[in-house]
């Protein structure tokens, strides 16, 4: 195969094996290299099966909101909601064979474009090799996809029965009684009202005043009342010291001298990047501080004919940014037309009850004079589907330029927000106005009507944060 590039993929998760796939349609010769299986951690582990329990969660959650719809339910002993009840075991066995079932989708499709996937642990060689257990294999151009691990808190190491990375959650026999979630990030929101809606009793420990610090604060806002509506212990500005085993359960006991006393405790305090150990900086590719690999806008490391894609670079630690850096890094490699990564471009979802999604600026960074705006929020409450579903929390907020009305941005938080930020994804990739929002036409009712209505009031000269 003279003339043929050789592209070989360490890592088999969103970066690996999008980027394998544009490079086998593109006519190269590609190996992906992954211990786990096609879809790597993402699709095993993380992302795939954490989404298909929270669906679930959200399942039996409508089913305890059905009586506000006149929908009651006979039998039990919970009275309007009997034998409304989550069996753990087939839950977790169907998290686990959809996952694997992804996975073997992934692998069906690779094998279509003529991708070798070799399952071993992969090493840099030099620039130009890559170790995969017992071969060594020649390359044009390596990707580097190896993603991220849970962080371990030392004085609480997870022990996979009572103290929990989310990684062991599936293999739990039976729902937990009284989770504590340590850490109220994306991963500890989701997790927290997951479980919440499951049936079990639920403590979330946050450090900081609010949960998801780095969200929209008006979302975090309404999420964190709907928690603790629905019976949660948010313990705001608590900070876990250490997490022991006792006879029948844990004790998380916080910086102040608190504690905290339940039956599971699961573990969500940050991700390190797997580069550890694989032969990164022993040729020359450069690692921040924190062990991510510093990579470009496509997606080139300090390595000559080394890339980088994914969570192991610390951009935006999503599965659609993985991918995206992993095609360009073909497309760049390859010689094709190529744009640099528009992180400002980036949707992004928070998996919870309701979702949170966002895209474009922040109003953070409106508040804080870095960019000029016009905002405008409105109440998911005034919206006619909504209020027919029992939709009583969550808003649609919209960002624009004061003079041309150009969309810079906004957050939904709703039912499957994660669907109807796309329309406003599409606003801001292409510059659209809220004046061309405001004129296009919108189901009635539809959860979706609120965007355009909210770009409506934008396109009033009045126009003021509401």
């Amino acid at each position: 195969m003279d003339g043929v590039t050789k592209i070989v993929i360490i890592g088999g998760g969103p970066g690996g094996y999008e980027a394998a796939l544009v490079a086998a349609q593109l006519g190269a010769q590609v190996t992906v290299v992954e211990r786990e299986g096609p879809g790597g951690a993402c699709v095993l582990t993380d992302c795939v099966p954490s989404k298909t329990l929270i669906a679930t969660s959200v399942r039996k959650q409508a089913l305890l909101d059905a009586s506000s719809l006149g929908v009651y339910f006979s039998g039990g002993e919970d009275g309007d909601v009997g034998g409304v009840t989550a069996d753990m075991p087939l839950v977790n066995r169907r998290v686990k064979e959809l996952a694997q079932a992804q996975s073997g989708d992934i692998a069906a499709r690779l094998a279509a474009e003529g991708v070798e996937v070799v399952r071993a642990d992969g090493r840099l060689v030099d620039p130009q090799r890559v170790r995969a257990g017992d071969r060594t294999i020649r390359a044009d151009v390596v990707i580097v996809a190896t993603g991220a691990h849970p962080r371990v808190l030392p004085g609480a190491e997870p022990d996979g029965e009572r103290i929990l990375s989310w990684r062991q959650l599936y293999d739990l026999k039976e729902l937990p009684e009284h989770l504590i979630v340590v850490g109220s990030g994306v991963t500890g929101a989701e997790f927290a009202g997951a479980y919440q809606s499951l049936g079990s009793e639920v403590t979330l420990v946050s450090s900081r005043d609010r949960m998801m610090p780095n969200e929209d604060a008006d979302a975090a806002e309404v999420l964190e009342e709907v928690y603790r509506r629905r019976g949660m212990n948010v313990m705001g500005r608590s900070r876990a010291a250490s997490v022991k085993r006792t006879e029948d359960g844990v004790v998380v006991t916080l910086e102040d001298g608190r504690t905290a006393e339940g039956t599971h405790c699961l573990m969500t305090v940050g991700m390190i990047p797997n580069t550890a150990g694989i032969g990164l900086e022993d040729n020359g590719v450069r690692l921040d501080k924190n062990g991510f690999i510093e990579v470009d806008k496509v997606s080139r490391t300090s390595a000559p004919g080394v890339y980088a894609a994914g969570d192991c670079t610390g951009v935006q630690m999503l599965a659609s940014v993985a991918a995206m850096q992993g095609r360009i890094a073909v497309w760049h490699a390859l010689g094709e037309a190529v744009q640099p990564i528009r992180l400002a471009t980036v949707a992004s979802n928070i998996f919870t009850d309701p979702e949170i999604a966002a895209v474009g600026v922040s109003q953070k960074q409106i508040e804080s004079g870095e960019i000029e705006a016009n905002v405008v929020k409105l109440p998911l409450a005034t919206n006619a589907r909504a209020k027919m579903q029992g939709f009583n929390d969550g808003f649609v907020k919209l960002f624009c330029r004061p003079n041309t009305g150009i969309v810079l941005g906004g957050v939904v938080v709703a039912p499957r927000a994660s669907e109807l930020i796309f329309a406003l994804s599409v606003a801001v990739q292409h510059r659209l106005t809220v004046d061309q929002l405001a004129h296009t036409f919108a189901v009635y009712p539809s959860l979706s009507g609120s965007i355009p209505e909210a770009a409506r009031r934008l396109t009033s000269p009045l126009s003021v944060d509401i």
